[in-house]
């Protein structure tokens, strides 16, 4: 894309108005770009636990995605920490390659489907963690384990990763105003990728959709940029 033209900007956007039919792009700078389009592909971010060292240990321990990072696990013993589908789905994937699963939940039974719960509980290397939340990791080089309080003792899990799977939090709270949100956040969308706002488009995981993976976020790029290239022959 720079090979082609294209110019580089880095910048913290902080809000982005439509004036006269035009978009404006404000910075944490001060500065101000005009455009006649706008795509967002902000992305979403996975929300952590919230624990002392677990930035550290990200890549080194602390996971975000199983089918990412599973294969690299392989024969060892691993945590999930969640009670959703994915956390249900990445336990079960984990449990294919791992030598021990151990699905961490704070409540005592799970907001997922009934099905995967079952296919867990079939499995023999799955260990359910109920009524406990993860309090501290430890570990030298990387992650060694997780300290779970549960129904008030404490527990040292031995693992050499952990997969958090609490969800995720897409970066779309500046430009709420312009555009509309599901209850997660996501920005609603048609194919096109275009928002309720003329002029802008949103790409990737910060838009409404099943999948979230780098594949259907390449192709939004590509849906985001033809409807923009529409969008500013039409004017």
């Amino acid at each position: 894309a720079m090979e082609q033209g294209a110019e580089a900007e880095l910048e913290e956007v902080v809000a982005i108005r439509s004036e006269a039919g035009r978009m404006s792009v404000a910075v944490e700078s001060g500065a101000k770009y005009q455009a006649g389009a706008v795509i967002i592909a902000t992305g979403a971010k996975p929300r952590m636990l919230g624990l002392p060292r677990e930035e550290e240990f990200i890549g080194n321990g602390v996971c975000f995605c199983a089918v990412c990072d599973g294969a690299f696990y392989k024969g060892l013993p691993v945590a999930v920490n969640g009670g959703g589908n994915s956390a249900l789905q990445d336990a079960l994937l984990l449990s294919e390659k791992c030598s021990r699963v151990y699905l961490i939940h704070r409540r005592d039974s799970f907001r997922g489907e009934a099905k995967l719960v079952e296919a867990l509980r079939a499995r023999g290397n799955v260990e359910f963690v109920l009524n406990a939340r993860v309090s501290s990791l430890f570990g030298e080089d990387g992650l060694e384990g997780v300290t779970v309080e549960q129904s008030g003792q404490e527990r040292s899990l031995y693992v050499k990763g952990l997969f958090v799977a609490v969800g995720h939090k897409p970066d779309n709270a500046a430009f709420s105003s312009l555009m509309e949100l599901d209850l997660a956040g996501y920005a609603l969308s048609g194919e096109d990728c275009a928002t309720r706002t003329p002029g802008l488009f949103v790409a990737g995981d910060c838009r409404s959709k099943k999948v979230r993976q780098l594949a259907t976020a390449v192709s939004d790029g590509a849906a985001a940029a033809l409807a923009a290239c529409e969008y500013l022959d039409s004017l």
